[in-house]
């Protein structure tokens, strides 16, 4: 008999989930998407010929399960002219370094798949800061361990993923610091010699007189910098991401976003690249300490062409995608689902029953819908759980007013504007991402993110209002003159980052109870409310089919994923 599951929500969870029920599996799944768009978060919106990467999205995991699934389905090439020539291209990003043949750029039709060679080497000489195996699955690293799989190439020439330098900078006292911060002469010079002299002490404070217990985010913070590089760096940038006193965010956040971050790693950083010895040949990134993320992976026309082709894929293998329709009610039978009800923008409605089902929707959504039973208590936590919203202004410009020493575009990828004057949370350069994202090379094409709540007044502002209102902001603290924009758009996405206030200290009375339905998975960030990455995400989704397929899903090792291993960049 053919099982079903019905899957809630075509992201990167949803789909992974689809795959690899395709792949490994008799189960069929069958995806209910609320919009009319492939990606959640990671889809790539297409306004003129020109795309925007919504928050934006390195590829590149810790997990050797994700990057080769990754790579299986979009193969590297090199970001710049390969030459025709296959070469090896080593990439750093979260902890771990990896070295991938890369085969030479295909001008001409593609050739057969499965004839070329990738090799990963994962570098083990470092172990992440809190001593965990860069592994997260559960297999032992091994001491240069190499693992060498068979790597398709193209199926089309468009569909590859390029090899992308990486660079972030704060920008701040309208002056540029290196992200992760850097002690460097830079960084001290445009901190200036009291505000360092600050620094330097209260940093030394912090260490004689921890905060203990840490109940909060602030505390969190200060313990590990001191309260003066604390107010400088992370206060208002936290609090306009999340718009709540970082007293009120739980310290768990940066336990899980920031493990292994403190002052001292950035010094003994300093010292080692000052003082250590470079050999004249040594052109890779070994002895880089990897927090410094050099390049990573990303798809030729943005992060939603990886999904968008994941989604042909589960079609081309007879699973379905149903868009536009919207889950309102979970049908249940003590504690086994049954089935789902969905409604589309017509009125229309319809049932879907199956064995299995996986939840991507946002976890107060998910109790609302639910027609079992809910405890007070439980319906209490789902009801307070609060979550950020996320909008991206796009704008195409001559050029920008700030540049390179050489008087070229910027190089980073994205900026994180701390300026306290503005409401402008990040800046992003989607030349930079990928030159395909841009239709016309001559023009500077970048996106300009903005926190808030779905009640604020600049969620509900006019389009053509918040266009202008970003242009003032980003004219005001001197990255370009208004004259020079030239067009722009807005995207609205709701409930971006699940926060970890209101009622998430009461999380686990939830979790308890949504776990008790043995054939409901809650995946991705939304589904399981937990700021996970997009390669999380997908984890959480292998390792419920894992379960699937094994008779019995370990729900306890889906949320163990991102609450133990170091994964972020802000290591530093």
């Amino acid at each position: 008999m053919n099982r079903k599951a019905i899957i809630i929500g075509a992201g990167p969870a949803g789909l992974t989930a689809g795959l690899e029920l395709l792949r490994r599996s008799d189960v069929t799944p069958i995806i209910l998407e609320a919009s009319e768009e492939i990606g959640g978060i990671s889809r790539t919106i297409r306004y003129k010929g020109n795309r925007m990467d919504i928050g934006g999205h390195r590829f590149f995991s810790k997990s050797d399960r994700v990057m080769q699934w990754w790579i299986d389905l979009m193969p590297p090439l090199d970001g710049e002219d390969a030459g025709g020539e296959a070469s090896e291209q080593e990439i750093s990003y979260q902890g771990k370094r990896r070295v991938i043949a890369v085969p030479a750029h295909l001008d001409e039709e593609p050739v057969l798949r499965g004839v070329g060679p990738l090799t990963i080497e994962t570098d083990t000489d470092e172990t992440d800061a809190d001593g965990a195996d860069a592994n997260e699955m559960g297999h032992p690293a091994e001491h240069g361990h190499t693992e060498t799989v068979v790597a398709a190439e193209p199926v089309e020439p468009d569909l590859v993923m390029l090899i992308r330098p990486r660079k972030s900078r704060i920008y701040y006292l309208r002056r540029f610091f290196d992200y992760p911060i850097t002690l460097t002469a830079t960084t001290l010079s445009n901190l200036g010699v009291v505000r360092t002299v600050k620094v330097g002490t209260s940093y030394l404070k912090s260490r004689v007189s921890q905060i203990a217990p840490e109940k909060s985010l602030e505390d969190f913070l200060i313990n590990r910098f001191g309260r003066q590089l604390y107010l400088t760096f992370f206060k208002s940038y936290t609090e306009k991401v999340w718009g709540t006193p970082c007293e009120q965010i739980s310290a768990e956040w940066g336990a899980q976003r920031i493990k292994g971050l403190s002052l001292t790693t950035a010094v003994k950083h300093f010292v080692k690249k000052t003082f250590a010895r470079k050999k004249k040949d040594d052109l890779s990134q070994k002895g880089t300490d990897t927090s410094l993320i050099e390049r990573f992976l990303y798809p030729k026309f943005g992060p939603g062409q990886l999904w968008e082709h994941v989604a042909d894929e589960i079609v081309r293998l007879g699973g379905e995608i149903h868009m536009g329709w919207r889950v309102d009610r979970i049908c249940c039978e003590g504690e086994t689902v049954v089935s789902i009800e969905a409604v589309n923008d017509a009125g229309e409605r319809r049932t879907f029953a199956g064995e299995y089902f996986f939840s991507t929707m946002p976890m107060k959504e998910l109790v609302r819908a639910m027609d079992a039973p809910v405890p007070d208590a439980v319906r209490e936590v789902a009801e307070g759980l609060q979550y950020r919203d996320f909008i991206t202004v796009g704008l195409l410009c001559d050029r920008l007013k700030v540049h390179e020493p050489d008087g070229g575009l910027l190089k980073d990828t994205w900026i994180y504007v701390q300026e306290p004057d503005v409401l402008l949370g990040r800046l992003q350069i989607f030349n930079n991402w990928s030159p395909y994202l841009v239709s016309d090379p001559t023009k500077v094409w970048i996106g300009l993110e903005y926190f808030c709540y779905d009640t604020d007044d600049l969620w509900k502002m006019d389009d053509e209002d918040l266009k202008r209102f970003a242009i003032a902001e980003v004219a005001k603290i001197g990255i370009l003159d208004a004259g020079a924009v030239t067009d722009g758009h807005v995207v609205r996405v709701p409930k971006t980052y699940p926060a970890y206030f209101g009622t998430y200290d009461r999380f686990d009375e939830l979790r308890a109870w949504t776990d008790g339905f043995a054939n409901l998975f809650l995946v991705g960030r939304n589904g399981m409310h937990k700021y996970n990455n997009q390669d999380h995400s997908m984890l959480t989704a292998m390792t419920a089919v894992d379960g699937i397929i094994a008779g019995r899903v370990d729900k306890a090792a889906l949320w163990g994923i991102n609450t133990e291993q170091e994964y972020h960049e802000e290591k530093k």
